[in-house]
């Protein structure tokens, strides 16, 4: 049986470890060494889609540890140019509850000793534009989703990516609400940045499952409670994605696709071919 060419990718984040029913595991490799997995492609209704557990499936790698260039490029290499990433989050805002869900539209990254570009060793410089993080299209879908459920999601916010995998002191909270930061986590960077370099349409989809330590009197936050959020609405967010998967645009070929995140390398020498 052939492996069906997935144009779809799920990155599943902490707690988000498998989603397809019956998939078959391809392995791939990539000049930045291995996935956190080996991808599982199946279908979602009749819509071939590629999954991939970002920490892999026991929550192995911490966030620091992540091999973000492998995962992007495997995923590209099976044919993927549309990702919706799920994510555990911690609100700067008091009003995003735990179970909230927000598609984010902009990022601060505050991470640091992490590969964040694919053509750091290339001879011809790659400059891309970051100015909307996150593809249009994509957090469309996600909305629209949401609301056809009666599962509102928030439509906008900034998500303060750190390095981790510590989580932040209460002064360390408060400065990224004062710079306009709404969500904390600390997985969407690089892994954003390095969507857009191979002209990937990346939409994060950031559940809340905890107050950050400097909101109002917030306790301090454990991993242990974050996961137990997490479990909690697991069903919630599959659901969700699953959903979005169907409300996303139909493939089309890079060049003609009407959205700029397919267009991000137009008119640049490129050092490499891309899978």
């Amino acid at each position: 049986m052939t492996t069906p060419r997935p144009e779809i990718a799920i990155i599943g984040g902490s707690g988000f470890y498998d989603f397809l029913d019956e998939a078959t595991p391809v392995v791939v490799d990539t000049p930045y060494g291995s996935p956190s997995e080996a991808p599982m492609v199946g279908f979602v209704d009749e819509r071939a889609v590629a999954f991939l557990p970002r920490h892999g499936r026991k929550h192995r790698l911490p966030p620091h540890r992540v091999n973000y260039r492998a995962n992007l490029w495997a995923l590209r290499a099976l044919g993927v140019r549309q990702i919706l990433a799920p994510c555990a989050v911690g609100a700067l805002r008091a009003e995003l509850g735990p179970g909230t869900v927000v598609v984010p539209d902009q990022i601060i990254d505050r991470t640091w000793g992490r590969e964040h570009t694919f053509y750091d060793q290339a001879k011809q410089v790659v400059h891309v534009g970051f100015a909307d993080p996150y593809c249009a299209g994509g957090r469309a879908a996600v909305v629209a989703a949401g609301r056809a459920s009666d599962e509102p999601v928030v439509a906008g916010g900034t998500l303060v990516v750190i390095n981790g995998p510590r989580f932040s002191s209460r002064a360390e909270s408060r400065w990224h609400a004062s710079i306009g930061g709404t969500l904390v986590g600390m997985t969407a960077m690089p892994e954003a940045a390095l969507a857009r370099e191979l002209a990937l349409c990346f939409t994060t989809i950031a559940l809340v499952t905890d107050a950050d330590a400097g909101v109002d009197a917030a306790d301090a936050v454990d991993h242990a409670a974050v996961l137990e959020v997490f479990t909690a609405h697991i069903g919630r967010l599959k659901g969700l994605v699953a959903r979005a998967v169907a409300a996303l645009p139909e493939a089309q070929d890079d060049e003609t696709a009407p959205c700029a995140c397919r267009r991000a390398l137009d008119g640049q020498r490129m050092p490499f071919a891309l899978p």
